[in-house]
């Protein structure tokens, strides 16, 4: 497992943890899969154990936690104790960041340059949506709301100012891919797709923009879901309960359900034609029993993901120039942390210059019989306003001696000790 490491000490526990395709296999990433239903355990606990911010992403390639913990480990025993994996199974395969590190590997996830296949940008609506779910919970503080926008920003620019997701290459078009390469004529077979979940829908539009077949089946155990999709495609929906005489027609089965048990094995197939299957699920929703049937190929999503082709390598070109965006919209964030960081300073300072201000008016004003108040108080409170302005720009331009000048103004002003926590 990768060592934790840190960076800015000044908020050390922000901590990226999780697992992904590099490491994991599809079955250990089926452990630690995060349904709807065990997210929502995972933010409630987090909450009930005073964590303050937490994002949960579980996608058919990586699962990871990002959020502020008393420890790493602290997430870990959240994300095990909701999901079928152990803390021996994230150990050996998993990964901890903290602090820059954790912030430089979510800009990588959030903008496709960790993806499995180079360029992948699905990954950026998942964690749009585990930000959405931590929002409505509570679970988002300034950090993270900052920290995702601008991951979210950058992750817009790089689409739009270079050409790394060119090709619209996924995890869907990989399968359409595989398919028309492996598969003769093609456009007179016969595709059943099971599942019509987003990697369905996504597949869907593939098989229909690039196969041209309009013989392309869809089922879904909720019916009129498949069918709003169908709608979309003008393909025709049949009834779960008939997936078994279906299977016996099709020459392609595509399976991406989603379920936590495989949905497809060998009880369900009884035709002898060669038959591909394409199991785009995690965790695994077509049980290897089926290769034990001479006419069935079975294909995983991991080996879809290998496939490498010249569209990837074209994408690879573009990698500095995305990095260089990440690194311009990181230095934002991080001038933005370092105002955070001493904003207490100034506003402890300029109460302290307020308190100052309040004495010296109540002096002068039993001392003086014609003293205007009115223009001393603007007069003053134009100085504060001065004299903080030129400590915030100081601050601001100390680059790595800020918390130097941050102790000399607290020693110098006798601010309070907790004015900068």
């Amino acid at each position: 497992m990768t060592k934790p490491q840190s960076t800015h000490t000044h908020l050390p526990q922000f901590y990226a943890i999780g697992l992904s395709y590099k490491k994991a296999d599809a079955e250990i990433r089926g452990n630690f899969s995060v349904s709807t239903t065990a997210q929502e355990a995972i933010l409630a606990q987090a909450k009930e154990e005073g964590i303050t911010g937490l994002v949960v992403i579980s996608t058919c390639n990586r699962t990871e936690l990002y959020g502020f913990a008393a420890s790493a480990s602290q997430f870990i025993k959240i994300l095990c104790k909701h999901t079928y994996g152990t803390i021996e199974e994230f150990d050996d395969v998993a990964y901890v960041y903290e602090g820059d590190a954790a912030i430089n590997h979510l800009f990588k996830v959030g903008t496709g340059l960790d993806s499995q296949i180079l360029g992948d940008f699905e990954i950026i609506g998942q964690l749009k949506v585990g930000f959405k779910n931590a929002k409505n919970i509570g679970l988002v503080n300034p950090y993270m709301e900052r920290l995702i926008n601008s991951v979210i920003q950058a992750s817009k620019r790089i689409k739009t100012e270079t050409e790394i997701s060119s090709g619209a290459t996924s995890v869907s078009f990989a399968a359409v891919q595989y398919i028309m390469a492996r598969v003769p004529y093609v456009t007179e077979k016969n595709i059943l797709l099971f599942g019509t979940g987003k990697i369905g829908r996504n597949t869907c539009e593939n098989l229909v923009k690039h196969t041209k077949n309009d013989h392309i089946i869809l089922i879904n155990r909720t019916k009129a879901t498949a069918e709003k999709v169908a709608g979309k495609f003008n393909l025709l929906v049949k009834d779960y309960a008939n997936i078994q005489s279906e299977i016996a027609q099709t020459d392609v089965l595509i399976v991406a359900t989603g379920a936590q048990k495989p949905t497809i094995n060998k009880n369900l197939i009884h035709s002898t034609k060669p038959i591909l299957i394409l199991d785009l699920s995690i965790p695994k929703n077509v049980a290897s029993d089926v290769t034990e049937l001479k006419n069935v190929t079975l294909i995983h999503l991991d080996q879809l993901s290998k496939m490498t082709d010249d569209t990837l390598k074209r994408r690879q070109a573009y990698i500095p120039k995305a990095e260089s965006i990440i690194q311009e919209i990181k230095a934002e964030f991080n001038t933005w942390l370092d105002t955070r960081k001493f904003a207490p300073t100034i506003h402890a300072l300029k109460t302290k210059l307020s308190d100052i201000q309040a004495l010296e008016l109540t002096n002068y004003r039993k001392k003086a019989a014609n003293f205007n108040e009115t223009q001393a108080t603007e007069v003053s409170d134009r100085l504060i306003q001065k004299i903080t302005n030129r400590f915030a720009m100081h601050l601001r331009e100390a680059n790595g001696s800020s918390q130097q000048s941050i102790d000399l103004i607290n020693a110098i002003f006798q601010l309070e000790k907790n004015s900068n926590d």
